[in-house]
């Protein structure tokens, strides 16, 4: 409560006392018989009653006012942390599988990476394969060529 309403409050209360204890007085130095004193006074009494009857039902239903806030305050706080966080634990989700998603796209490059430089490998290989096979020809070739070379130079010699 802020201070305005303290103080409005305390008003109150301190005028209502006053006024009590200063009617009491009044009745009571009144000069006025026995029989009309006791009258006064328990007019005063059911004035006072009332009155606080009707501060007590006034304070209950502002109290019923303020619970039923309350209540619906937080009410309304729970269902919106509750969709907030339905709402988080979807998107906590979409993202799980969305990077779930991207990690097989990747195995699967990957995979395919693979085996195509698998494939490249191997046609290298049979290329330089085919080349040295073919670089032993002419070597073999070049070597039969000079060996026929060296013998007929001995046989011409």
């Amino acid at each position: 409560m802020s201070d305005k309403n303290m103080n409005s409050k305390d008003l109150l209360i301190g005028t209502l006392v006053g006024g009590i204890i200063g009617a009491s007085t009044a009745l009571l130095l009144a000069p006025k018989s026995g029989k009309e004193l006791r009258g006064d006074l328990n007019e005063g009494a059911k004035v006072a009653r009332d009155k606080t009857s009707d501060l007590k039902t006034t304070a209950v239903e502002k109290g019923n006012q303020f619970a039923q806030s309350a209540r619906e305050n937080t009410s309304e706080w729970a269902k919106t942390v509750s969709t907030q966080s339905t709402n988080l634990v979807d998107k906590v989700k979409e993202l799980s599988s969305s990077v779930k998603r991207d990690v097989d796209e990747l195995t699967d490059s990957a995979e395919d990476l693979t085996s195509d430089l698998q494939g490249v490998g191997e046609e290298l290989a049979a290329s330089v394969k085919k080349e040295v096979e073919d670089l032993q020809r002419s070597v073999e070739k070049l070597a039969k060529e000079v060996q026929e070379s060296a013998e007929q130079q001995e046989e011409e010699k």
